[in-house]
């Protein structure tokens, strides 16, 4: 018998799954990237961590990353697929306590709409892989003005 609280909780439960697939979130062997991997194959490729973030959208405790404090010449690279991400020549600490950057690298970077949280914000993602990276906001400095505000263990430092 339909009564009106599972007519609610099913009415509830569509508006949520067409609310995540209006996120643009990818899955993680989506056709739509270079490199597809299953979900088994990117659970052996990354740590834990790695795969909470870059795979299933999770977000690294503040400060928590090395590379925050890293200011070395060098790449900022994606820690699943090795694409060259960021230039050190745009990092700049942000005081967020993650890594931040003014710009991405020529075409290495691809956003998408997210809409988990009660406002809007745009998600940055690895142009090859899919990998999430973290988030791009409007409060950064010239001569951009963006703050691509990034978890560290989505990245992998290159020195030059």
């Amino acid at each position: 018998m339909l009564t009106r609280r599972n007519f609610t909780l099913t009415g509830l439960g569509i508006a949520m799954t067409l609310a995540n697939a209006r996120s643009g979130r990818a899955n993680s062997a989506s056709p739509e990237f270079e490199i597809t991997k299953t979900d088994a194959e990117w659970k052996r490729l990354l740590t834990p961590a790695q795969y909470d973030v870059l795979r299933k959208h999770g977000t690294e405790r503040p400060g928590s990353s090395p590379l925050n404090k890293t200011y070395a010449e060098g790449d900022y690279r994606c820690a699943g697929c090795a694409l060259p991400l960021f230039s050190s020549a745009t990092k700049y600490d942000s005081g967020t306590g993650w890594p931040s950057f003014y710009a991405p690298l020529d075409g290495a970077v691809g956003t998408t709409t997210d809409n988990t949280l009660i406002f809007e914000r745009t998600e940055v993602h690895c142009r090859r892989c899919g990998g999430h990276l973290g988030h791009v906001f409007d409060d950064g400095p010239e001569p951009t003005g963006l703050r691509y505000c990034m978890n560290g263990v989505a990245l992998a430092f290159m020195a030059r």
